[in-house]
């Protein structure tokens, strides 16, 4: 009795994707949770944007050139706690919510160990791999104070995206975008304090970025408590479990590996960039703050088909799990369109709130931002189908296909930084995504339709 009470009283805070049409389904989904993407990029749009404008082009290089490390370390973070919501969704879609609770225990409990060894770890070894990434010295200093702050925050990036991917995972993609909102405008508020009056330089920046990750998570613990009951955790639901902690770690870790592996690619291009000198890594910095902007509904999507792959399986609908892949699909290639002559009329524009008006070389900064955004959004279609096969393919339970779908990446961005950089210049590096795209979906596709056939249902 008190498991129905339970779930009746949660039913406005959760949805349930195994029901409807796929396009009113994953609008309804993906809309809310693009929004929050959007504030969520504030975090980092904001710090570039205030960095560029009244620390200088030094300071912007410097926190540009922690990007790739930065996406391989807090990307697994991500990417673990993306995966540790498979089970959540699948159990929620079957309806043993025992069980999910007992996988959302067992989640924290390994979110706990993975922060405290990950935080550790990756703050002792910064200065290491700035210097192997081939930091130029000029911004050295900038680089290590602000890697190494976000680093430590790393205990506010579990708190946060545990608790966001056990909400979404039960359908509510809207309350995490509350909470972003608000942590967002603390952000802003504390980026302008701590650089301004404070004069903390990029140290305010990474800070300003820690406070406001954790108090997105806060308040993401106290809506489960208050707004979500179903995944209130009874006694006994919390012990520690060896089948469901192998379970968690069997779908967590490699989708942490997946975007880690994608990350080194990252790393190995942004070495190649600094080697062209700052005024290339500014640029890339500024451009690739836009892009990212770009790339939320993307992600948005590929999020939504891992609720719905997931939900889907669970409740035994294997005949939902095309029409809802293609759906999201046809929905990213027509915004792909739309992206793509955006930045051909205003690529500029864009890169230049980013760049501080009166800094040298300005006109040449905007000119090679523009040229990287126009050339990543003419190959926006196969990062359409990445972003949504591979997160699908997660949701149906095979984590394991997205460390490969990783490599696939990691070998083009390593095969542009070390022929096409050299050979091309800054241009190769505009082209490295864009193959690492097309060489993910030579895989994906494939293995989609494959492992479709072994799902019951």
């Amino acid at each position: 009795m008190a498991e129905n009470i339970s779930n009746k009283n949660s039913k406005s805070a959760v949805k349930d994707l195994t029901t409807g049409t796929p396009l009113s389904l994953i609008l309804g989904f993906a809309l809310p949770l693009l929004g929050g993407m959007l504030f969520q990029q504030f975090y980092g749009l904001v710090d570039t944007l205030i960095v560029g404008r009244f620390l200088g082009v030094e300071p912007l290089a410097g926190v540009g050139s922690t990007g790739a490390i930065n996406f391989m370390v807090i990307g697994f973070v991500m990417g673990v706690c993306n995966g540790f919501a498979i089970p959540i969704s699948q159990r929620f879609g079957a309806g043993d919510y025992c069980a999910m609770r007992r996988f959302y225990a067992n989640s924290i409990l390994l979110a706990v160990l993975f922060a405290a060894v990950m935080t550790t770890a990756v703050s002792l070894l910064t200065g290491q791999i700035l210097t192997w990434m081939k930091t130029p010295s000029d911004i050295f200093g900038y680089a290590y104070t602000y890697i190494l702050i976000i680093f430590l925050g790393i205990p506010a990036v579990f708190l946060y995206n545990l608790t966001s991917a056990a909400i979404r995972a039960l359908g509510d993609s809207k309350a995490p975008v509350f909470f972003l909102i608000v942590a967002s405008v603390i952000n802003i508020v504390l980026d302008l304090v701590f650089i301004i009056p404070c004069k903390m330089g990029v140290a305010g920046a990474a800070l300003a970025t820690d406070l406001s990750q954790a108090i997105s998570g806060v308040l993401c613990v106290l809506y489960i408590r208050r707004k979500v009951p179903i995944l209130g955790i009874q006694p006994g639901e919390g012990r520690p479990d060896r089948q469901y902690i192998s379970l968690l770690i069997k779908m967590g870790v490699p989708m942490g590996l997946q975007y880690s592996i994608t990350a080194i690619g990252s790393v190995i291009l942004q070495t190649a960039v600094n080697s062209l000198g700052s005024l290339y890594v500014a640029a890339n910095t500024a451009a690739g703050r836009v892009l990212m902007f770009l790339e939320c509904p993307f992600d948005a999507l590929g999020s939504t088909m891992a609720t719905y792959g997931g939900q889907n399986v669970g409740a035994g609908k294997k005949e939902r799990l095309t029409p809802g892949l293609w759906t999201a699909c046809l929905l990213g290639i027509v915004y792909s369109a739309f992206a793509l002559v955006l930045v051909i009329f205003l690529g500029d524009t864009l890169t230049g709130f980013f760049i501080d008006a009166g800094a040298e070389n300005r006109a040449e900064l905007l000119a090679l931002g523009k040229q990287f955004l126009v050339i990543n959004c003419i190959f926006f279609t196969p990062l359409v189908f990445v972003n949504c096969v591979r997160f699908m393919i997660q949701g149906m339970g095979f984590p394991g296909i997205a460390i490969l779908s990783g490599v696939m990446e990691m070998i083009g961005r390593t095969a542009a930084a070390f022929l096409l950089v050299p050979a091309i210049g800054y241009t190769g590096a505009c082209l490295a995504s864009p193959i690492a795209w097309i060489l993910a979906d030579c895989f994906l596709w494939p293995a989609y339709f494959n492992r479709k056939k072994h799902i019951s249902g």
